[in-house]
Parts: C-alpha cells; structure tokens; sequence
C-alpha cells in the first residue's frame, strides 16, 4: 500500500482505563473480525490476561479502513509491563491516550504521556468510559488540558463498550496521526519490537519496516547479533496471521524465520537484507531488571525441566532475565530478574501452568552493589551472596525515583507511608483542585512487598503508583539471617537497614512459625545478624501421655518414663531434621 494511506498508531492508558475494549471496537467497526467471532479482549491471547483481565504483552494488529491501512498496537497499562509501552512507541507515529472518564489521571498515565511526548508521537486524547453514572467529563476533561496543553474540544468522548465515539476516532486517526517517512527504494531496515519462539515454525518476529522491503525467503541479515536466516514467510496480523508476498516501508507485520534462537533476532535489533550496508537503527536501551528471585523446583528431578522451560520463557520475555543458582537446602534452581512483583508473579504462573513444574520461590530481593576492603566492587543479587563482614568496606542499594498520584485529602497518610518506606518526599503538585501527584524517593527494597497494597488500602483504592530506577546509594545495611532448630537456612537471608532489622526480624520468625510445622521436638526460630541474635519464636513439640496405663499412685514409676520420653525427644533434636516447607521462603510476601 501507498505510505500516505498508513497510519501506525499504538493505545496507552493507566491499567484497566479500556485500552482493550477500545481495541475490540476498533477491530469490530473496521470489519476485521466478524460478528460471530468476537469476543472480550480477542488481542489478549494469553489464558492469564483473559482470566486477569490485563494486558501482558503487546498485540499489534492491521486494520482496513476507507481505503487506509490502520497499524494498531495494544500495549499493557501496569508498571511492570512500561518496557512493552516504551518498545510499542517507537514502531508507530501516534498514540490513543485512552482516560477513565470517572477515575481520571492516574500515575500511569502520566509515565506513558512522558513516554509519548519523547518518542515525539501525535497524541490524541480519549474519555473512555462516558456512559457510566460515575463518569466525570468536565472535571476529567480539564485534567487532560492541563495535563496535555490541548484544547477541551481535541478530546474524544467515547464508549469503548457501547461503540459510542469510536467511528469519530478512526476519522480524527487518518487525519491527524502522519504518514510513515520511510523511503521506499533506500536499501531495507525494519526495527525488530517483538520475538517469540513457536514450537512448530521456531522464531518469529514482528517488526515495523522503516526504508526497502522485505519479500517472502529473502535472506535477511540482524546488524547487532550479526545472524543471517531466510524469512520463510512474512505477512500482517488481522489478529490471526496473514500470509502475504512482501512487508513494504511503513508497515508493521511478522516474519517466519530460520533461526533457532530468539537470541538471534533480538529485540530492538535492525533487520535489512543479506548483503546490504545500512546504518542501525536506534533499537531500545538494554532493560535492567531489579527485583529478584531464587527458583527451584520442588524435586531435584525436575531442574532439567525448570532450565528448559525458564530458557523457553525467555525467548518470549526479553526482560526475563536468569543465572543458575545452588542452595544447600534447596538444591540447584535459577536466580530470575524481574521488573516487579506482578512480573514475577505472571512468570510464577506461566511456569507452573504452562510447563507442569511445582516450584519453591524465595523472598524476591533487589540487588546490591558491594565495596570490599580491598577496594574491588562486586554485584550481588541475594543476601547469601554477601561476603564477610570484616571484608565490607560499603554497601550500596538502589533507590527509586516515584509518583504517587491520589485525592488531594489523601496527602496526609500519602506522605506517612512514604515515611515508614524509609522514603522522602521531593515535590507535591497539583493537576486539579481535587487531585494531587507526589514526588518521592525510596530504597527499593522497602516497596517490593506491600507498599502497593498499603497504597490502595488508605487512599480506598483511588491512589496509583509508578517509578522508575534513580541511582545507588550507600546506606547502613546488615544481613539478616534466619536459624531453624540451630540451623542456619541460607535460603531465608534478607538484607535489612539497621534500624528496622529487629521489627523485620520478629515480624519474620512469627510469620515462620505459623507455616512450619509441629515437630515431636521442641524448634527454635530464631533471627540473627552477625553472631548476635536480636527474635526467637518457639514451636512446642507434640506432646504424647506416655503416663496411660499406669497406676495413678507410682508417683516414681511415672517420672522415669517421663524422664525416659525426655531423653527420646533430646536425642531426637540431636539428629531430627526439620522439613521446611515450600511457602516459608516466600514468608515475607505472606500479608500480615
């Protein structure tokens, strides 16, 4: 198709604002799906983000209209996912900023907006959701102007669910969003903004061409990993795959390689063909992740199967992020990065549906830079991997840069959750009279486990949370090392700050003692930094009326075979050894 009748357009909104029902509209208006084969969120494939009614990976999706080609991307709304936003942004010339007409500007709306506006994308502003009785237009309409510098009349009013707006929209998309740039005859480059593998036809990739073409078999050539395959097939997705003769400068579609890795069509790499010399395209910066996790599987048998399906995973998830990891107690396993909490709990589950495994997970942790005396630095991603402290010059840990955006009478129990998160507050602004955003730092390590919860629990679920990672700095930190019946369990360390390891400490061992079990000994939990121990929390052992049976007035009688049960249970202790189960080294996710 001629460029001038392309139009590459991605949606962004705050999680759960309708970017997926707009979506739907959109494929259902423009005849690309049939009536009977709609369904809710039809560019949500995944089993997961249909039952958690959230956008995990992007989708993009061509769409015909009068004679123009749309090029959709659907992108995800919540934090942990932003990557997926920022690679979206760079493939397309516009973006649909979808807001909830009741719920307004939310955190993620402003990332995604910064997003848009250094990407330098058209942005078109929508109100979603007009036909609900709680929908606010005129309060919601100013934010968008203050928030945009648009004019009330640029904004869209639409119902994502009753279709209301949404042929209005396409019009204002073909008018306002431009053209590709590309150059049709210049030699070919494409910017690869997604890969996965498929078990029968191996990688594919979808991609944006910018200059040339691509035919189907061509050889193509990626710049960065320097790999060479043949593109089996190309074509667009209309969702299904669409098989056609060639992608052409401005298009979005996939191709079917020969590559046996997506490791070598990566994400963000420049496609062009076998024998041509081009300059690289800009691609994406590399994503560092910053909470991590141990995995293991709950048999040894099984760790075959984990590497494969983390390996396969990974292909997939370009943020995923993995290293073999070894623990005494729980064998051979993976250290994974995330990007978040949610992340590592979509991974959890895709591992445990999709490839069958039952895993053990351990406390997610950031990573740390360490200063020993020598004066060499090193890197660690766990609390066991900290050296010695008498090796320990400094110890650095990173901090986040934040944004909490909330009803203006909600400041006050903001700003003391921050506080308690060892966090200061930078700025308060504000982008109506009811609604304020507040910029803050934190140690990261203090927001991995609730502090999105305790956020929604005291701002009754109005408030909403984004970050981004703001530097390193050095801080009082210790490690905190838990003791099972005497035994130091690796697994378990935590790396606390100083002032809050005794609160950690016995918050921890209480938690320990409701998930390990009663053994025929008495256990001691017990917490400990250094050879000094600061909680202990006692599991009382079974107790079995050894006394049964014998006459009431032997009081002798009675004490030796108490005495004698006494003696069982020392020796027991001795030798005994306490099973841990598997929910005890995620013990500081579990809520109190």
């Amino acid at each position: 198709m001629d460029q001038g009748h392309i139009r590459n357009f991605c949606i962004i909104a705050h999680i759960d604002h309708g970017k997926s029902t707009l979506a739907d509209r959109l494929l259902e208006l423009t005849g690309t799906v049939e009536k009977r084969q709609m369904r809710a969120q039809i560019l949500d494939k995944m089993e997961l983000e249909q039952e958690r009614g959230i956008t995990i990976k992007l989708a993009p999706v061509r769409m015909k209209y009068k004679n123009y080609e749309l090029n959709l991307i659907d992108t995800p709304g919540h934090v942990d996912f932003s990557y997926e936003v920022s690679r979206s942004l760079e493939a397309v010339e516009g973006a649909i900023l979808v807001v909830d007409a009741s719920q307004g500007i939310q955190a993620q709306t402003l990332a995604n907006v910064y997003l848009a506006l250094a990407a330098e994308l058209k942005i078109i502003p929508v109100l979603n959701k007009i036909d609900l009785p709680a929908a606010d237009v005129e309060r919601v309409s100013a934010e968008v102007v203050s928030l945009l510098g648009c004019k009330k009349d640029d904004i869209l009013l639409v119902s994502a669910k009753t279709g209301q707006g949404v042929e209005d929209l396409l019009e204002k998309l073909i008018t306002e969003v431009p053209a590709p740039a590309g150059q049709a005859d210049a030699p070919t480059r494409a910017l690869i903004f997604d890969s996965y593998y498929d078990d029968y036809r191996g990688v594919i990739l979808y991609l944006r061409v910018v200059d040339g073409q691509i035919n189907k078999n061509s050889g193509i050539h990626m710049l960065a990993t320097k790999s060479d395959g043949v593109a089996l097939e190309v074509g667009s997705l209309n969702p299904e795959m669409m098989p056609s003769a060639s992608l052409k400068a401005g298009e979005i579609g996939y191709i079917v390689t020969n590559l046996k890795t997506t490791r070598s069509g990566r994400v963000g790499d420049t496609v062009t063909l076998s024998g041509q010399k081009v300059e690289p395209l800009a691609g994406y910066k590399d994503v560092q992740p910053f909470v991590y996790a141990g995995f293991f599987p709950e048999s040894n048998q099984n760790y075959q199967a984990l590497k494969d399906a983390v390996e396969r995973l990974s292909l997939s998830d370009s943020a995923l992020q993995y290293a073999p990891e070894n623990s005494p107690v729980l064998g051979f396993g993976f250290r994974l990065g995330f990007l978040g909490l949610l992340h590592m709990d979509i991974v959890r589950e895709r591992l445990e549906r999709e490839y069958d495994l039952e895993l053990i997970i351990t406390n997610p942790s950031t990573d740390y830079q360490v200063k020993l005396t020598a004066g060499n630095e090193i890197d660690i991603k766990s609390a066991a991997e900290l050296p010695d402290v008498s090796q320990v010059a400094e110890i650095r840990e990173p901090w986040i840069k934040g944004e909490i955006v909330a009803p203006g009478n909600y400041v006050g129990v903001v700003l003391q959750l921050i506080a308690t998160a060892r966090g200061r507050q930078k700025h308060i602004g504000y982008v109506d009279a009811q609604l304020a955003v507040i910029d803050f730092e934190a140690p990261l390590a203090n927001l991995l486990t609730d502090f999105y919860d305790q956020l929604k629990s005291i701002t009754s679920g109005y408030g909403s949370f984004n970050y981004e990672l703001a530097d390193y700095r050095t801080e009082d930190l210790v490690r905190l090392d838990f003791y099972v019946a005497g035994d130091r369990v690796d697994a378990l360390s935590i790396m606390v700050h100083k002032t809050e390891a005794e609160r950690v400490a016995r918050s921890a061992v209480a938690k320990l003692k409701e998930v390990i079990p009663r053994q025929q000994f008495k256990v001691a939990l017990q917490a400990a930094i250094g050879g000094k121990f600061i909680a202990r929390e006692d599991i009382s052992a079974f107790r079995k009326d050894v006394t049964i049976g014998l006459y009431v007035g032997d009081v002798s009688r009675k004490k030796k075979v108490l005495a004698k049960q006494k003696r069982g249970k020392e020796r027991m202790k001795r030798f005994g050894r306490v099973d841990i189960p598997a929910e005890a080294f995620a013990v500081m996710l579990k809520r109190d």
